[in-house]
């Protein structure tokens, strides 16, 4: 079974040399179509990958609101970077919070309980202050200069 995925890789490569180094002229094209048109074709071809999967409009419109959210927080100047892994990981973590609250019979204390435990939680909280930071100093130097 590995050595079958090993040459399966291999024909993939090959194959993907074949038909690449033809196409490199067309594939450097693309880069110079201009965004304008470039992100509404992207978007569309994503609209109807989202529709196919199970057929129904409801996806296309989830497409759609999560589109325009992301065009939203990228407006305000958010990183895409922490919002996609606080999307990926968000399910894990609320599943093992569960988990142990299960197993601790719901005291919450639980995460106290161990140095290690208290050292996370207080790096998470220290991390989740930063950006209130710089807005407090200049309060604080305001405050001290009148």
């Amino acid at each position: 079974m590995f050595w079958g995925l090993i040459v399966s890789f291999w024909i993939g490569n090959m194959m993907l040399l074949v038909l690449n180094l033809p196409l490199i002229g067309l594939l450097v094209k693309i880069i110079t179509v201009p965004g304008r048109i470039l992100y509404p074709v992207v978007i569309f071809f994503i609209c109807i990958g989202s529709y196919s999967v199970a057929n129904n409009v409801f996806d296309v419109v989830v497409t759609l609101v999560f589109w325009l959210v992301g065009y939203v927080l990228m407006r305000l100047r958010y990183n895409a970077a922490p919002v996609l892994l606080g999307f990926i990981l968000g399910p894990m973590m609320e599943e093992n919070l569960r988990r142990s609250l299960v197993i601790s019979r719901g005291d919450i204390t639980v995460f106290l309980d161990r140095p290690v435990s208290v050292a996370v939680l207080l790096i998470c909280l220290m991390l989740n202050l930063m950006p209130l930071r710089k807005p407090l100093v200049a309060l604080v130097k305001r405050a001290l200069s009148r």
